[in-house]
């Protein structure tokens, strides 16, 4: 039995997509098999509006179209076709006579699914009639806001996270299947205690070097995992496990293979017709041209697709400068770089997501200082509800790679972030982007000896998650990947077979546990009130301090970070209650490849004005670690303290 589906082109489609506001447009262009008429076959439909003829061709005509031409609707840009006896997996392209006069076979840009690499073709394909089980998860995401919740995301390279055979693309090695990788991934992700997966694309692209960022399907889920079916399975699992999906998308640029958008119907029809507008030298890809209406419905349809069919939770919307700014320092008709016409596609974008979807996670990578990213477009911004903080990324990693001697001469790295933290709403990425082209792993930019590395990074981590934001962290990097990474081989798991990074793995699960069971850490994370410092300026010892807060000003608690290779015994810092304190976590403990200095007494406040309070604790500081303490008694009067005294 067929499943009912479009079968026509209606002229109220044509006119919505022509105008740029048909945000669902896969439902009538494309390829589906369909009952028409009676007669069961598949109906094709593209937009090709300078094209001189386009025909349909496949194996069921030998790859010539010269039987099987497509009729243009009602004079517009649109062609179309009913092929009888056609069904799903029949493959098959677009023969199109372009307005250049030269014959090409172009790939469906609507379709859904597609031949394995190197082959292009497209496949016919229905949306399958998958039986969800995630309804539980997604009654929640419809009335849960997600600023004020944790958020802790894995990111996720899937070719390369694991590898059956001998784990590499270049011996050969084989992709796991995307319910393998369901089950793997989940069960590692609730170990480690993520609850948000982020994909590097998984739109169809030709060329494994370019890690999914270099598409030529916007509709078409990547085939090297398996299929719709087995993608579906992937995002329900995940869900079913309290884990959230968010998925890589490039509406900057894209690849100009011959079978794909470039050119397509012999004119720029996607893409900028000025040179310098629509070409990328620096990635050889094309721009697309923002301004036309035509290219905002298939985007942002792109986009809703993910939404609708596959129930993901997230975008994270790549190279956000290349579309807000205009390519190769050209200026726009008021002398400005900005690209007026991407700065409205990204806002159209934003607010037909969120009408449909208001608390999925619409996520800017933007590495410049474009105000208003994450500001609604009713308050003149841009509408994503989510940016990367590069500014912070940068720096930190920067401030981090200092031996430590010399990092009190950068100290302004690791405090200015707090000038700007809660002015956008920001995740703080360590990204597949920090650990490629001779830019080091993590775990290998840190300075010292061996043990020193990892202290560090353990520092680095204790200090991400302790700062206002929300987190990412490339798959590698929790137990100390050493060598960059590398698309084509399998992460180097045989380093868990060593003790330290063992143990980094250890720490790093211990700390996602620590961040999701503290409010403090993320229910205030874009307000000023969730973070106060206690001492900013020990440039000299390279040690800061501050306060996180959650909604209950007396659910706090207390950060110290010694960025240097001194430890003290008695170090002070002023608190800002009178009471006991309790060490809650400690980046240097034996368990996780410290020295094991450690603070296991309660700590009772000390009457002495320090750093601005009344009251200070003192306690053991080891060199390069993150300490956290929390009061667990306050003393509301000097009665109070004196009964405790009488009781020790």
């Amino acid at each position: 039995m067929i499943k009912k589906v479009k079968s026509t082109i209606y002229l109220s489609d044509i006119k919505k997509f022509e105008s740029g506001e048909h945000f669902e447009s896969y439902k009538f262009l494309g390829s589906r098999v369909v009952n028409y008429r009676g007669k069961v076959g598949t109906v094709f439909c593209v937009w090709a509006p300078n094209a001189k003829s386009v025909s349909v061709v496949g194996n069921f005509n030998n790859w010539c179209g010269e039987n099987h031409k497509m009729m243009r609707v009602y004079g517009s840009g649109f062609w179309w076709l009913f092929v009888e006896g056609i069904g799903e997996g029949e493959l098959y392209k677009y023969e199109i006579i372009g307005a250049d006069g030269k014959r090409v076979l172009k790939a469906d840009p609507y379709a859904i699914y597609s031949e394995l690499r190197p082959n292009t073709a497209s496949i016919v394909k229905n949306i399958p009639d998958y039986e969800w089980h995630d309804q539980e998860w997604m009654e929640k995401r419809n009335t849960t806001v997600p600023y004020d919740k944790p958020i802790n995301i894995y990111e996720v390279h899937l070719a390369s996270w694991k590898m059956k055979k001998d784990g590499s693309i270049e011996k050969a090695g084989e992709f796991y299947n995307y319910r393998e990788l369901a089950h793997m991934l989940v069960d590692y992700l609730k170990e480690m205690n993520y609850n948000y997966i982020e994909l590097l694309p998984v739109l169809e692209h030709p060329l494994d070097m370019s890690w999914g960022y270099q598409p030529t399907g916007y509709f078409s889920l990547t085939s090297r995992y398996g299929d719709i079916e087995d993608f579906m399975y992937f995002v329900d699992f995940m869900h079913q496990n309290g884990i959230g999906v968010i998925v890589d998308w490039v509406p900057a640029h894209f690849c100009k293979d011959e079978h794909g958008l470039y050119r397509f119907d012999g004119t720029f029809l996607y893409e900028y017709e000025n040179e310098l507008l629509r070409e990328n030298y620096t990635w050889g890809t094309a721009t697309f041209d923002f301004s036309k209406p035509q290219v905002q419905s298939f985007l942002i349809s792109s986009a809703m697709f993910w939404f609708d069919v596959y129930h993901i939770d997230g975008i994270r919307v790549d190279a956000v400068s290349h579309i807000i700014y205009m390519n190769n320092n050209q200026k726009n008709r008021y002398g400005g770089h900005e690209n007026i016409e991407g700065i409205e596609f990204i806002k159209k974008l934003n607010c037909a997501i969120f009408s449909k979807y208001p608390n999925v996670l619409m996520i800017a990578e933007e590495s410049t200082a474009f105000p208003l990213v994450t500001y609604p477009t009713y308050d003149g911004g841009l509408g994503f509800n989510y940016k990367w903080n590069m500014g912070w990324m940068n720096d930190t990693l920067k401030y981090m790679q200092k031996h430590p001697d010399e990092r009190k001469h950068h100290h302004n790295l690791l405090t200015f972030s707090i000038m700007y933290a809660f002015s956008e709403n920001f995740i703080l990425p360590f990204s597949h982007d920090e650990v490629v082209h001779g830019k080091k792993s993590l775990l290998d930019k840190m300075p010292g000896d061996y043990n020193q590395k990892f202290a560090n990074l353990r520092l680095l981590y204790g200090y991400m998650y302790t700062h206002p934001g929300k987190k990412l962290l490339f798959m590698g990097g929790e137990f100390g990947q050493f060598i960059e990474w590398r698309f084509y081989a399998s992460l180097d798991w045989l380093l868990l077979d060593y003790p330290m990074h063992r143990m980094l793995q250890h720490y790093v699960k211990t700390l996602n546990r620590f961040y999701l069971e503290n409010k403090a850490l993320w229910e205030l994370d874009h307000k000023m009130d969730g973070f106060r410092w206690i001492d900013v300026h020990n440039w000299q010892q390279s040690i800061i301090s501050y306060l996180r807060f959650s909604k209950d000003p007396d659910d706090f608690l207390v950060v110290i970070c010694n960025f240097g290779l001194a430890s003290y015994e008695n170090y002070k810092i002023g608190v800002p209650r009178k009471g006991m304190y309790l060490e809650v976590f400690n980046s240097d403990k034996a368990e996780f490849g410290g020295n094991n200095i450690v603070n296991t007494e309660k700590l009772k406040t000390i009457d002495e004005v320090w750093h601005g309070y009344n009251q200070c604790i003192e306690f053991r500081l080891p060199a390069l670690s993150c300490l956290i303490f929390k009061p667990v008694e306050f003393f509301n009067n000097q009665e109070e303290k004196e009964q405790y005294d009488n009781n020790i």
